[in-house]
């Protein structure tokens, strides 16, 4: 299955200037192009391609990427030093989840307080009006 990148872009649910982007940072070094000079996307390509918009989706820089991609083209003896990359970045999306549920509790505690005084009732956090955050 060859496709282009307009049909890459449909598949992947991304604009066609995030795939030219990860291609000019030197993303997708398997890239093909076809006689006239067109992207040539495999499903390979397509998986890689989704699989780096999740990690882009965490807040896994570029520079964190290229570090995967460039260790990647070395081999498999790099695998310790990527699972360290991937270990530290999920360590820092561990912090940041445990960050947004204390402000997921924050805020259904003031939605919860905002339905107390709307139903006529006393104000349980009277005196403490920001709560937990």
């Amino acid at each position: 299955m060859s496709i282009l990148i307009k049909e890459a872009a449909a598949k992947l649910g991304l604009p066609a200037h995030t795939i030219r982007y990860y291609e000019k940072e030197g993303l997708l070094p398997s890239l093909q192009r076809d006689g006239q000079g067109n992207r040539v996307f495999e499903q390979g390509d397509l998986d890689w391609i989704s699989l780096m918009t999740c990690f882009r989706a965490t807040g896994m820089p570029v520079a964190g990427l290229k570090q995967i991609v460039n260790l990647a083209a070395e081999g498999d003896s790099t695998i310790p030093e990527r699972q360290a990359i991937l270990e530290a970045h999920k360590l820092e999306l561990q912090r940041r989840q445990e960050e947004l549920d204390r402000a997921f509790t924050a805020v259904n505690m003031k939605l919860s307080r905002y339905e107390t005084i709307l139903k006529g009732q006393p104000d349980p956090d009277a005196g403490n009006p920001m709560g937990l955050c």
